[in-house]
């Protein structure tokens, strides 16, 4: 199935420094903010953008992150203070698409660049200490608006201004918030035969939510 939507990219978003937090790897490069002009996008992600703990975050399936500002807006009453761009350690704060309810394998053109929609965000402790909000990865969890990570199929620039257009939706519709939240594992099921795209990780996720739904077996004495 195709279709066309237009969302706008407010801001492209790039490591500013990184913050010392207490994992096994000790730094975080979650702290992300806009950089002016276009901004050049290959098969790992944005120039001038890494990731430090590489056996979590980033490759070619992580390759892009973004986040809708109407989400971010509604943290940002929650919780009672301004969430600028690149506070979700996001490369892309995107306006007018639901952008948690992006469908996996849908296909984003912004300028002369063409992504992949591929996962949900999923919640981590380092991510609960850049927020410095009480029990954040649960309230995260709870509220399931997770943002969306991308792989990149045509690389190019992308600059604040962009418009979004989503010229393709895979016919399945199932979104990173069903896969993130796993609340229908029947669904998340046909992914492993409906949408080609789909990474190891997750594959990961769809077995973790099977497990997590199985029937409890009582034993009777």
């Amino acid at each position: 199935m195709s279709a066309v939507a237009t969302g706008r990219v407010d801001a492209v978003c790039v490591v500013a420094a990184e913050v010392e937090v207490r994992t096994k790897v000790g730094r975080t490069a979650i702290d992300k903010r806009p950089v002016a002009g276009r901004v050049a996008v290959s098969s790992l992600g944005l120039a001038g953008d890494h990731v430090c703990d590489t056996a979590h975050h980033g490759g070619v399936h992580q390759a892009v992150y973004a986040y809708a500002a109407e989400d971010a807006a509604n943290w940002a009453s929650q919780i009672d203070r301004e969430i600028p761009p690149g506070w979700f350690g996001e490369n892309l704060r995107v306006s007018g698409l639901p952008v948690s309810d992006a469908v996996l394998g849908a296909r984003w053109a912004i300028g002369d660049t063409l992504l992949e929609v591929s996962a949900p965000r999923v919640p981590c402790s380092t991510f609960q200490q850049w927020t410095g909000q009480p029990q954040w990865v649960k309230r995260f969890t709870l509220q399931a608006d997770t943002g969306a990570y991308f792989r990149v199929l045509t690389e190019g620039t992308i600059g604040a201004g962009d418009e979004v257009n989503i010229v393709y939706t895979p016919a399945h519709g199932i979104t990173v918030r069903d896969l993130f939240t796993g609340a229908d594992p029947a669904l998340l099921e046909r992914l492993r035969t409906e949408e080609p795209t789909i990474s190891p990780d997750v594959e990961m996720q769809i077995a973790r939510h099977a497990k997590r739904n199985q029937p409890t077996t009582v034993r009777v004495s």
